[in-house]
Order: C-alpha cells, then structure tokens, then sequence
C-alpha cells in the first residue's frame, strides 16, 4: 500500500524486476538460452554491418540503411537482455530508478529508431522501383544521410517524452515489477498517484510515433503495388517483388510482435503473456532480422561468401 504522503524518489528509490520466471531450477536453463539467443543477436547483426561495410557493391543505400537497423538491433536487445542476465546470475533483480529510466529511455529511442529505419527502407524501395532512372539522383549520399539523422532524432523526441512522463510518476517503496525489463505500462500500474492521464498520453504519443512510420510504410508499398503489377512479364514480377520480399519480412516481424507487445499490456491481466510477447518483439526478432536478409538475398549471400574467403 501506498503511503499517505507518497514521494517522488528520484534517487534512492528501486524496483525490483521478478524477471521470466521465480522458479530456481529453471534460472540456469533461462540464463544460457537467452545468452544463446543474445549472442546470436549481436554476432548476426555485427556480420551484417561487416560484409556492408567490406564490400564495395554493397555501398548502396539500401544495404546502408541495413547496416543501421542492424546496429540499432544491437542496442534495441542490448537495453534490456545483458540486465536480466546479470541478474540471473548474480541472483539480484534490483534496478535503480535511475536506471529504471535510463532503461527506459534506451528501449524507446532504439525501438523507435527500427520502426522509423523500416519506414525509410521502404521509402527506398518505392524510389527503386516507381522511378528507378531517377533512383540515384533522388536517393543521394546527403538525402540518405538526412533520413537517418531525422530518424535519429525523431526516436529521440519519442524517448525524451516517454522518459519526461514517467520522471513525473509517484511510486510506492518496494515496487516489484512482473517483467525482467522496466516495462512503461507496468510502471503505470505500480505508480501511487492516478494515471488515467498519463496511459492517455503515453498511449497517444505511441500512436504518433509509430503511426507516422507505418503510414509511410503503407504508402511506399501501396504505390509499389500497382508497379510491380503493370511488369508485363511473371518473371519480372517476381524479380521486383524479391527485392522487397525481406524488408516485407522484417516488417511483418516487427510490428507483429510490437502489436503483441502492445495487446497484452492493454487487453490482458496476465503479465506473463506480457512477458512472453516482449521476449518475441525484443529478443526473437532482433535476432532473426540477420537471417531473414542473409538468407532471403543474393547480394549479401555473395558478399558473405567473399568475406570469408578473404578471412579464410
């Protein structure tokens, strides 16, 4: 219960993450899974940028903007998996309030940063394919350069405001939190004060956030569309469609698991379907972004191919 003079405890105040599961013989299990998975993550996503970065017929900007969603992959897993490991392993689920919001302001800047990064992927597809004579001239060095600064900084607002909001919340002392990351809406449930407004505006700035992304990704490919189906030729067709066959991929990917995320924190009362919904949108699908490239194209199959016959 809350006190009758709750403080705002900017410093002193810590919360404690329950994390995946309570049960001691399932920590050992628990902990070399998602190291696997983390791993796998990071050394995926770090080839990608590699073979991009190693290989000239790669310095493109759809293979640069890659390089960046990978690296924000990288830190999107990084803001919240290495905690829950340290603290399976050192057997302490405390986070600071600090770093409650630190946490916080890092998984909404890179989550974010990949949603508005899918967006521009797909405003270059829709160049490449609707006008592909002038595909070199619209997507220069200094536009492809700005669309990731303005991504960067848009992800940043967004981070700002959710990290403002929550700075403003009032908590109880020995707040225990059902999740192994400081999840924005199960901090709304564990502040003392009244929170209609604030779940009004949170849920309102997401909205925004991610609206603006997704509409410019329904629009890229509801003009990609009608191109890809007036190539006369089934082969031609399909050459157009691969092209966009992984950025597709990733995107269904993406927002499949963040509308999870986002169903199971508003519909359900169970947190651990929130927990399981979040270990898909911020480990699973990091980590299978890589393959999903690697796999689904020639170009970087061939590139990966050169580099490790170079290191080889």
């Amino acid at each position: 219960l809350c006190s009758t003079k709750p403080q705002n405890f900017t410093g002193v105040l810590e919360f404690l993450l329950l994390g995946l599961s309570e049960d001691p013989e399932l920590q050992p299990l628990t902990f070399l899974l998602f190291l696997s998975m983390y791993l796998v993550t990071v050394l995926g996503n770090l080839l990608i940028i590699l073979t991009i970065s190693s290989d000239s017929h790669l310095h493109t900007p759809m293979y640069f903007f890659l390089s960046i969603l990978s690296m924000a992959d990288i830190g999107f897993t990084s803001t919240t998996v290495p905690k829950m490991l340290l603290d399976i392993q050192t057997h302490s689920r405390v986070i600071s309030y600090v770093g409650c919001l630190i946490q916080l302001s890092f998984f909404n800047l890179f989550g974010c940063l990949d949603s508005a990064l899918l967006s521009v992927m797909a405003y270059d597809r829709f160049v490449a394919i609707c006008y592909p004579l002038h595909y070199q001239v619209i997507m220069n060095p200094r536009l492809c350069s700005l669309l990731v600064l303005g991504s960067f900084l848009f992800s940043l607002l967004d981070s700002q405001l959710h990290c403002v909001m929550m700075s403003h919340l009032t908590f109880c002392t020995k707040v225990e939190i059902p999740h192994f990351f400081c999840d924005p809406p199960q901090l709304l449930k564990l502040a003392c004060d009244d929170t209609s407004t604030h779940k009004i505006i949170m849920y309102f700035i997401g909205a925004i956030f991610a609206g603006i992304p997704v509409s410019g990704i329904l629009f890229s490919y509801s003009q990609i569309l009608p191109s890809i189906l007036r190539v006369p030729s089934s082969s031609g067709r399909y050459k157009v469609f691969f092209t966009c066959g992984s950025h597709l991929a990733v995107v269904c990917l993406f927002y499949g698991t963040g509308i999870g995320v986002y169903l199971s924190s508003v519909v359900s009362y169970s947190p651990r379907k929130a927990v399981v919904a979040s270990v898909l949108y911020i480990v699973v699908s990091p980590m299978l972004n890589p393959f999903i490239y690697s796999l689904r194209n020639r170009d970087i199959k061939r590139a990966l191919q050169r580099l490790l016959k170079s290191t080889g």
